[in-house]
């Protein structure tokens, strides 16, 4: 798998210069910008297989960066900031952003978040037309022509929501989807309502896909914000 370019978002030094310095050390190639202007510039430029985006940027709000970007690119771009309010995570996810990692973060977690993404954008390069109709994640298997999905030898029995939920995290494999998202896929609306149905539906999806409830291996919870599926090796 080759090293992807990583565009590095950041006008504190300090905090570049690390993560520079961990790239460099673990032989990601990458480019840096100080601001939103030139991170949009260097973005449409470079074409980066991801983004490590700050949202406290000089010149305008991270989030409109990550709008901009959408615009005319799917590229993966992972928010790091100081900001922890869930309503900070879920501004930016719903505005496109895969993932989000708060300031101050550990080297090994930054690495970490990267080897995920890393491994989506290899998934999603690597797929044939046929490969594309099976999704395959440890012994969990989806057969799309089917509408069947497999855990082990054995068929999971699913209702049409559970399996829709499951169909719509698996094509987006280690991205982090908002209660709106989800609700808005699955159910066209995103009130009160939906979202409390949405808890009730995932509950009984884990236990029909989670052999051990209190160790999950395949849908994680961000509490007050969402649910991602993991890539299990």
């Amino acid at each position: 798998m080759n090293k992807p370019l990583i565009l590095v978002v950041e006008d504190d030094n300090s905090v570049k210069n690390l993560m520079a310095t961990t790239l460099k050390a673990h032989d990601y190639r990458f480019l840096t910008a100080p601001n939103g202007a030139s991170a949009i510039l260097e973005a449409s430029s470079h074409n980066p297989d991801i983004v490590l985006l700050d949202l406290g940027l000089p010149d305008m709000d991270g989030i409109e960066v990550i709008r901009k970007i959408r615009t005319w690119s799917n590229m993966p771009i992972i928010v790091i900031s100081a900001r922890s309010e869930d309503t900070d995570k879920i501004d930016a996810l719903d505005a496109g952003a895969d993932d989000y990692l708060t300031k101050p973060f550990s080297v090994e977690e930054l690495l970490a978040r990267l080897r995920v993404t890393q491994r989506r954008i290899y998934m999603t390069q690597g797929e044939s037309a046929a490969e594309a109709s099976v999704f395959t994640d440890g012994k969990l298997r989806i057969d799309y022509a089917a509408g069947c999905a497999y855990l082990g030898n054995e068929e999971l029995h699913l209702t049409p929501i559970e399996y829709k939920l499951l169909c719509l995290l698996a094509k987006n494999v280690g991205k982090v989807l908002t209660h709106t998202f989800i609700t808005q896929s699955i159910w066209g609306s995103s009130c009160d309502n939906d979202i409390a149905s949405l808890r009730v539906f995932m509950a009984t999806l884990r236990k029909k896909l989670e052999k051990d409830e209190g160790s999950p291996q395949y849908i994680q919870t961000h509490i007050g914000v969402g649910y991602r599926m993991m890539k299990v090796e």
